[in-house]
């Protein structure tokens, strides 16, 4: 657990980083701060939106602070914009790089996705084109969010829900080319890609085995809603519900190959008690010790082979 001690520049606890064991974390919700202070539950990481920590103070950050104290966070960003064509907001990475450097987050994320256009924020992250222009873009980005932070990002595969004519690349083949040339980790979506791919009718578990292990820091599984548009079933990544079988499945399918990652239960609307989300995040807990034992008993009939 972390120690802090007081900054005299700031009068704020001044953390050490803490590492992230490969165990299930989940969102922090102001739901449950009364609940975690007051139990201090046995869950291995928070991860929290820095968007909802920019304030220079108030309750937030009050009990962000608190629960800091006894477990690592991950800041997990929805604003930089990485892939859009304007400039990163000069403004939103200086408080991004102030809340790094006040809480000490074992784990830093954004998506591969643009939310920004002319100075106005759409919010929402929408895709962008798999073509060469944008693979530079994203690389010159995620180079200035990494510079600026000092410290490696994760980049998050999206959900998507419609293609373009002419990309150019895989999805997967996109991700790894950004991360072997700008050094980032990967965030690796399980229900991203299984929504995605029941959209586009791409093999999900194709695209999980095409990404390397080495390259991925942290995974996460949530729920999603399936619609009828216009006669067509449609999945939509909603995190208001608790994860289907169908993506724990393919979360085995992940972690049996390259071991258990730190993984994040994704629970954003409809935000249930307490009690409901941290039995999500024990059945996380359970597969990846389960993955633990399959790898190493791999690991010893390869040694007496």
């Amino acid at each position: 657990m972390p120690l802090p001690v007081t900054s005299p520049m700031t009068n704020r606890p001044a953390y050490q980083p803490d590492p992230i064991l490969a165990r299930a974390g989940v969102g922090l919700k102001a739901d449950h701060y009364a609940t975690i202070l007051e139990t201090q539950p046995d869950i291995g990481w928070f991860e929290v939106h820095p968007e909802n920590y920019m304030g220079l103070g108030g309750s937030p950050h009050a009990y962000l602070s608190a629960i800091r104290q006894n477990y690592p966070l991950s800041l997990h960003g929805v604003g930089m914009s990485l892939g859009g064509v304007d400039p990163l907001n000069p403004d939103h990475l200086q408080r991004f790089r102030t809340l790094v450097d006040r809480y000490q987050p074992a784990l830093v994320s954004e998506h591969l996705a643009w939310a920004t256009h002319a100075g106005d924020f759409l919010n929402d992250l929408l895709p962008l084109p798999l073509s060469q222009e944008s693979l530079d873009v994203m690389c010159e980005h995620v180079d200035q969010m990494q510079s600026a932070l000092k410290r490696q990002v994760l980049v998050e595969n999206p959900s998507t829900y419609l293609s373009f004519e002419g990309e150019v690349m895989e999805e997967p083949e996109f991700l790894v080319a950004l991360s072997e040339r700008t050094g980032c980790g990967l965030l690796l979506d399980v229900n991203n890609v299984f929504v995605s791919a029941s959209n586009h009718g791409f093999d999900a578990g194709s695209y999980v085995d095409a990404i390397p292990a080495d390259l991925i820091g942290e995974v996460h599984v949530a729920g999603h809603v399936v619609e009828e548009i216009n006669g067509a079933q449609l999945r939509i990544d909603d995190h208001g519900s608790a994860v289907v079988d169908d993506v724990w499945g393919l979360f085995e399918r992940l972690i049996q190959r390259v071991g258990p990652k730190p993984t994040l239960v994704e629970w954003d609307t409809n935000v249930p008690a307490w009690s409901v989300l941290k039995s999500e995040a024990d059945k996380a807990d359970r597969l990846l010790h389960q993955s633990d034992l399959i790898l190493g008993r791999r690991h010893d009939d390869a040694l007496l082979a």
